[in-house]
């Protein structure tokens, strides 16, 4: 099972028959790793409808015929444009062939009228992946560690769009998960931020932190 970073907040999760992809935003990523001609998945999985996020999500649906699981707007989005969609939202929760998707509350603009930004809780053959998302720090990210054993949490640390390192010290507190990952940093100098620090400072409170460099792949 592996975790693949292509930068900003686009992730591939996989084993060797099933392929989820998060916030596929890889043209005009300024750390564009893969086109998306080529990359592959079953699942796409969109937190909200900001550019950055959203990305190719309608290409690369068209392609590969994957499904986007996201937003009930999103969902709507993609089936106007002929794309399979799974329409959720906010605290809803549903099964799939690979285990089932939470859809969790992201503080954030939804990109999309009538929308509302999410994050997700993935339970991926028995391992499970808290994606935040673009969001603020909000107190229930505690209710949320107490309803999921989380595995690993994918954080945005970036600051001026969403919570910076800071508050991302304390969300990794509440959501106490086996494994921190950075996320949503670096893309441009207005969310440069330092990795290592944030990582020295999750780490004081005894939760480990894996900094993946685009391009790089974990084993989970």
């Amino acid at each position: 099972m592996e975790l693949k970073f292509w930068g900003h907040s686009c992730f591939s999760l996989s084993d060797s028959n099933t392929h989820l992809l998060f916030d596929p935003f890889l043209t005009d990523n300024p750390n564009q790793l893969i086109s998306a001609d080529r990359i592959e998945c079953d699942y796409i999985l969109v937190s909200h409808g900001h550019f950055d996020h959203l990305g190719d999500t309608l290409k690369i649906a068209k392609r590969t015929k994957a499904t986007v699981i996201s937003t009930a707007e999103i969902a709507r989005l993609c089936n106007e444009n002929d794309c399979q969609a799974h329409g959720m939202h906010l605290g809803g929760k549903h099964s799939f062939p690979f285990g089932y998707v939470r859809i969790t509350l992201a503080f954030h603009g939804s990109g999309i009228p009538g929308g509302h930004a999410c994050g997700f809780v993935v339970n991926f053959f028995g391992k499970t992946i808290y994606f935040a998302g673009d969001t603020a720090l909000f107190g229930d990210m505690a209710l949320l560690g107490k309803l999921e054993n989380i595995d690993y949490a994918l954080l945005p640390i970036g600051d001026n769009f969403t919570m910076g390192p800071d508050d991302a010290v304390i969300a990794a507190s509440l959501l106490k998960p086996k494994h921190v990952i950075p996320m949503h940093y670096d893309t441009w100098p207005l969310i440069k931020q330092d990795p290592q620090a944030y990582k020295k400072a999750v780490e004081d409170q005894g939760i480990p932190v894996i900094i993946i460099k685009p391009g790089e792949t974990l084993t989970i």
